[in-house]
């Protein structure tokens, strides 16, 4: 009820849903319905013919799901600080403004909140990302990861669920992976100077195949993304299956191009992450990182349906027989008994391979990020790179040169005297 001009007015608020366009009929009052559409054209409601009805039927394709408004959740379910922190963790010039600027105006210039000023939304993707617990919105939205030390098919594992904004529990499932179950064998030969290195799982590979799942996986249907490690191979699992669009034949050789995509929005954000190239690349890496570590080829599996994606990752042949396989980081790994290793960096053995790299550089210098991804062998900052000087920065064992200032241009990076500084 509202009042205007002295007048009471009832107001009925009809909120457009996902279904449109809808029908209604031409003359309520007549026995028999003739329904029509219409359309509102600036302050009157006329009948949509033409050009105006072949336009209005073009909006019954389907709404992606990550780019729909939900009407189960209000502004106040977007929390500023995951907003801000996402801001300045990919640089961009809103960031400084974020602080004063109301939910709705930031959410709009972000294009995760819609609708008429009267009645603000926020969309999916906006509640996937910069909501503390979308599994409320979005049952099931988690990332499992399973140890099985006896293989598939043995009675004991162990697992961790990851739950949370999708950005976030994307990073802290690679990072946990990488430093319970990324192990990298060295071996020297008499007969050459360069020493073998590899690791049983590559880095690059499980990092495509995981944030593959989590781009291409359907938000609506109730199964988690599932990571399988066994002493013999690494299994991602999502639901459901690639798109009809794209052959089988095509992905298996990293040829396949899609047509379509399931979840744009999310893919967005994921890039600007540095977690995905959103190019279709992501296979064809898997292929070579693989093929770049001597590992076997991957596999990709699904069914007739689509109803499921399965990408296997077998163990290389060398780590299996030497002893270096996956578990959970007790102690370092040991080099197969047959050649001498080169003497491991002295950091915490929890410590995934770049972070030990990244550590050992700034024993002897500071040095600024882009000193460091040139030390590493990176052409841009990646999410491998931003998780590893993020865990290093929390365990303290590097620190910034200007501590007052963390986005400064001059900004370097030094290790502590836990870290190994002399």
């Amino acid at each position: 009820m509202e009042t205007f001009a002295d007048v009471n007015l009832i107001v009925l608020w009809a909120p457009g849903g996902l279904n449109r366009p809808y029908k209604v009929p031409k003359t309520v009052t007549s026995k028999r319905k003739d329904y029509r559409y219409f359309i509102r054209r600036y302050t009157s409601t006329i009948e949509a013919k033409d050009d105006d009805e072949r336009e209005l039927i073009s909006l019954t394709a389907q709404v992606p799901f990550d780019d729909r408004v939900n009407q189960n959740a209000s502004l106040s379910d977007l929390s500023p600080r995951l907003i801000e922190n996402f801001l300045r963790e990919v640089d961009s010039d809103l960031a400084d403004e974020a602080p004063s600027l109301e939910i709705e105006t930031l959410g709009r210039q972000m294009k995760i909140v819609t609708g008429p000023s009267e009645s603000p939304l926020p969309q999916n993707i906006g509640l996937l990302f910069f909501n503390d617990n979308p599994d409320h919105f979005f049952p099931v939205t988690q990332i499992d990861v399973i140890w099985f030390p006896d293989g598939a098919g043995g009675d004991h594992f162990e697992e961790k669920i990851f739950q949370g904004p999708l950005g976030q529990i994307t990073r802290d499932a690679l990072n946990y992976i990488q430093r319970n179950y990324l192990k990298e064998t060295i071996i020297k030969h008499p007969d050459r100077p360069q020493a073998e290195r590899f690791s049983n799982f590559p880095q690059a590979a499980v990092e495509e195949a995981v944030v593959n799942a989590i781009y291409h996986r359907c938000y609506e249907i109730r199964e988690p993304v599932e990571i399988r490690i066994t002493p013999e191979d690494l299994v991602v699992l999502s639901f459901p299956g690639p798109d009809r669009s794209i052959r089988m034949k095509a992905l298996s050789e990293g040829k396949a191009v899609s047509r379509r995509y399931r979840n744009r929005r999310i893919g967005e954000f994921l890039k600007e992450l540095n977690l995905t190239e959103g190019r279709s690349t992501g296979i064809s890496k898997i292929i070579r990182a693989m093929d770049g570590n001597g590992s076997p080829a991957p596999e990709f599996e699904t069914d007739d349906e689509r109803s499921y994606f399965l990408t296997r990752l077998p163990v290389h042949e060398k780590a299996k027989r030497g002893g270096a396989q996956s578990g959970p980081s007790r102690a370092p790994v040991e080099a197969p008994v047959e050649a001498p290793v080169e003497a491991p960096v002295e950091v915490p053995v929890e410590l995934t391979q770049t972070e030990a790299k990244i550590l050992s550089a700034l024993k002897s210098a500071d040095l600024g990020s882009k000193d460091l991804l040139q030390f590493l062998g990176y052409d841009q900052k990646t999410g491998n790179f931003k998780m590893a000087i993020e865990k290093l920065l929390s365990a303290k064992l590097i620190e910034y040169t200007l501590p007052e200032k963390p986005n400064s241009r001059l900004q370097k990076y030094r290790a502590t005297k836990k870290g190994g500084r002399s």
